[in-house]
């Protein structure tokens, strides 16, 4: 059974669509990044999967509960920090994490350790006397990971956990997620730091005006550009006849180079590129490096949501 399953998901806003017919499925223990320009509908699916908003179209399952037809069960299973969080600024750490878990009916002999183990977990131990108003945003982040915790969830939802963060800042919040991962949490989250994102995640979705347009794990997504493969070819000398050679190559689709190395935009198999290779030092030329360029997350983005045109 998947984590969370979404089936043909639609919300009308007016004559807007924020999602038509979006469907995604996210197995267990996987993280999945949503991604997608702004109003391209990441909020309005998290906000259904929170049981926050209800679907115009389609529903979508959580741990196999139904988002509508379960709320009760559905919010126990999750944990969920929107993209604006609110936080008790009159409480010290301790007591905003005690309070959710009272919240949550945890009992009372229990809630100490867990709030310590809490604050551990998101680096926040020192902080657990100061009050919230007192912290730092990147520390309020991370009291608000730890509070979506409280009661265990199997599946995090995650809204741009690390909008407004500074660098260390988001740093501290990507161990959090990276720690979460190890302990096999189902993890859907936004974001629009991409690189970053590539990191942390099994599997990215994207999203462009309400529609899924690609989704798979992070090195298939990012591959299928344009559907080709980009080689550096680097060599001691005759550059220049090189590039022409290589235009003529089978499943080579353009060519540039500079500084005694070649970049190939390849179509075909790995069996094609190895012979092209070989056929490249038969001819004379002495290879230094060839190497496959691995596929850049923003480049895809761009291309697939026509944020570069």
């Amino acid at each position: 059974m998947n984590a969370v399953e979404i089936k043909g998901l639609t919300k009308v806003y007016g004559d807007n669509f924020a999602l038509q017919d979006f469907s995604l499925n996210i197995s267990r223990g996987q993280v999945c990044g949503l991604i997608g320009p702004n109003g391209a509908g990441k909020t309005t699916a998290m906000s259904i999967l929170a049981t926050l908003l209800a679907p115009d179209g389609g529903t979508a399952f959580v741990c196999g509960h139904d988002v509508m037809q379960e709320q009760a069960m559905v919010r126990r299973l999750i944990g969920y920090m929107p993209d604006f969080f609110g936080v008790y600024d009159g409480l010290k750490a301790t007591e905003y994490l005690d309070f959710y878990a009272a919240a949550y009916r945890i009992p009372m002999a229990d809630r100490n350790r867990l709030t310590q183990d809490l604050l551990e977990l998101v680096n926040l131990s020192e902080k657990a006397n100061s009050y919230v108003d007192l912290l730092s945003r990147g520390m309020k982040q991370r009291l608000a990971m730890a509070r979506c915790l409280v009661h265990n969830p199997e599946v995090l939802i995650l809204d741009e956990p690390a909008s407004g963060l500074d660098p260390r800042a988001r740093a501290e919040m990507k161990e959090v997620i990276r720690h979460l991962r190890r302990m096999n949490k189902t993890i859907l989250i936004s974001s629009h730091i991409l690189p970053e994102l590539a990191e942390m995640c099994d599997s990215i979705a994207i999203l462009e005006q309400g529609r899924l347009v690609a989704h798979g794990m992070v090195d298939e997504v990012t591959a299928a550009r344009q559907g080709t493969r980009t080689l550096k070819v680097e060599v001691a000398e005759r550059l220049n006849e090189l590039l022409e050679v290589l235009m003529m190559k089978p499943g080579v689709v353009s060519v540039d180079g500079d500084a005694g190395w070649a970049r190939v935009a390849f179509r075909g198999s790995k069996a094609a590129q190895g012979q092209m290779l070989r056929e490249i030092m038969e001819q004379g030329w002495t290879v230094i490096e060839y190497a496959e360029i691995k596929g850049n997350l923003e480049d895809a983005f761009m291309a697939m949501t026509g944020e570069g045109e």
